[in-house]
């Protein structure tokens, strides 16, 4: 299966934060593999301290990554990051990680 649609998100995350981030995505509940449409993903640490983590998903489809973000598998597979963003607004912190979403067609491959 080859991807037509990728989305990236490039995540920041506080220092003392970074292996708790990691963690997360070495131990994450690989809810996303078996789902239509999902090619494959890729976890990018920086090479630069305090550079971007990237987190780039391959899609079949535009249509394919929209379904999986509407999935209760989504919500599965982010619920630890989202309880960790929570318990930080809670105790009137920080986030521990900010991201921003792009998404991308691929013109060639």
């Amino acid at each position: 299966m080859s991807a037509n649609f990728v989305a990236v998100n490039y995540i920041t995350a506080i220092p003392d934060y970074i292996e708790r981030f990691e963690e997360l995505f070495s131990t994450r509940a690989r809810a996303i593999d078996t789902l239509p449409g999902f090619v494959n993903m890729e976890v990018l640490r920086p090479t630069d301290q305090g550079g971007d983590y990237l987190v780039v998903s391959r899609w079949d489809s535009e249509e394919s990554f929209k379904a999986w973000v509407g999935s209760s598998e989504f919500l599965e597979g982010h619920k630890r990051g989202f309880a960790d963003l929570e318990a930080a607004k809670r105790a009137g912190q920080e986030p521990p990680m900010k991201s921003t979403f792009r998404t991308y067609t691929v013109l060639t491959n």
